[in-house]
């Protein structure tokens, strides 16, 4: 595994993989993979069992998931469908874990989309999610992305407001979120790295990235164009 610096930890990002993950392009191995959200179609607890097998099969030493709007199983029956992956991943709802010495926070909130899961209107509801967020968490994974990056459907923003000032806030080095399909991509603003790392049902490859803890330097190895 090639890297800039040895002191390094590569992470490969997916996100809305929906239960076609034996469509997905190569993934690249790395210290941790992480799962945005949308692991399911349907959301059932079926769909589950067959993507932790999927998952548990992947070469990564850590493994960090969190719910996506179509994860239906981790609202309906928490502690079951935690259950499922208790061997296979980290799994976060608006908690934090320590991998390798980094921080790391999920969440699986956004705002109101069609009465999927985890949806919350916008305002006090979705803020008081993301007020938990902690100062400084160095890598910091939402399944919805903060409004005006990596949000853009049909030339509108449909991201959240009270994330983005949760995120100015925070200031973590590293924000991941897929959800918005057609916005796949890398990008920075002020002291933060953003990748919304969908893959777009599988059509589009694993985003990966290499973060320095010593420096809190972040660099896009491979993000795939949409």
């Amino acid at each position: 595994m090639v890297r800039w610096a040895d002191t390094c930890m590569r992470l490969v990002a997916v996100a809305d993989t929906h239960c076609y993950e034996d469509q997905l392009p190569t993934i690249p191995d790395g210290d941790v993979f992480v799962h945005a959200g949308d692991l399911l179609r349907r959301g059932s607890l079926d769909e589950l069992h067959r993507v932790a097998a999927w998952l548990r099969s992947l070469p990564h030493r850590h493994k960090v998931v969190i719910a996506g709007n179509h994860d239906w199983c981790f609202a309906r029956e928490p502690a079951v469908a935690q259950k499922a992956l208790a061997d296979v991943a980290i799994y976060l709802e608006d908690s934090p874990t320590s991998v390798a010495g980094v921080s790391f926070w999920g969440s699986p909130w956004q705002p109101e989309f069609f009465g999927w899961a985890f949806n919350l209107p916008r305002g006090p509801a979705l803020r008081e999610h993301w007020s938990r967020i902690p100062q400084g968490v160095e890598v910091l994974v939402t399944h919805g992305p903060p409004r005006g990056i990596g949000d853009l459907v049909a030339g509108d923003h449909a991201g959240c407001d009270d994330l983005l000032e949760a995120v100015e806030r925070a200031r973590p080095a590293l924000h991941l979120f897929g959800h918005i399909h057609e916005a796949g991509g890398f990008s920075r603003h002020g002291t933060t790295a953003f990748a919304n790392v969908t893959t777009a049902e599988c059509t589009r490859g694993a985003t990966v990235i290499d973060f320095d803890p010593a420096t809190k330097v972040v660099v896009p190895i491979i993000v795939p164009d949409m």
